[in-house]
């Protein structure tokens, strides 16, 4: 299941997502990773959850970030949540590849049984009519 936090840039949708991954940890009996642009967030995450700072890692396209996600999904067969945030950002997809990367998200978190949460920095009515059903919280 992907779910997506959208809101412009500023809104809070970091905040809603922090708030939705360490509740998380208090459920989960597997592991959770939480994708970021920097380390900025790693003392307001709950220890048990694992930060993966993507811009460490040299991704330069949608295809790229989709292989560094299965990566990631194949290296943790315990792994249950996946959060990211700044998506558009850390993923560099560009507006016109917004639908296939949530529809190869889908795939990939039905597949495996991992839940994805997105953060984007994007009004819900501007997202493709494949992520609108989607949004969780519009900010």
């Amino acid at each position: 299941m992907v779910q997506i936090i959208a809101g412009d840039k500023g809104k809070g949708k970091t905040k809603h997502l922090l708030e939705k991954v360490n509740a998380a940890v208090l459920a989960a009996s597997g592991n959770i990773v939480y994708l970021d642009k920097s380390q900025k967030h790693m003392y307001e995450l709950n220890n048990k959850v694992r930060l993966v700072n993507v811009t460490d890692y040299p991704i330069a396209n949608c295809d790229e970030f989709m292989g560094f996600i299965c990566g990631i999904v194949s290296q943790d067969n315990d792994l249950e949540e996946l959060y990211l945030d700044s998506f558009l950002t850390i993923s560099n997809i560009q507006d016109d590849e917004i639908s296939h990367a949530i529809e190869k998200l889908d795939i990939i978190s039905e597949k495996y049984h991992v839940k994805i949460v997105l953060s984007v920095s994007k009004n819900a009515e501007d997202l493709p009519e494949c992520a609108k059903a989607k949004v969780i919280v519009s900010l």
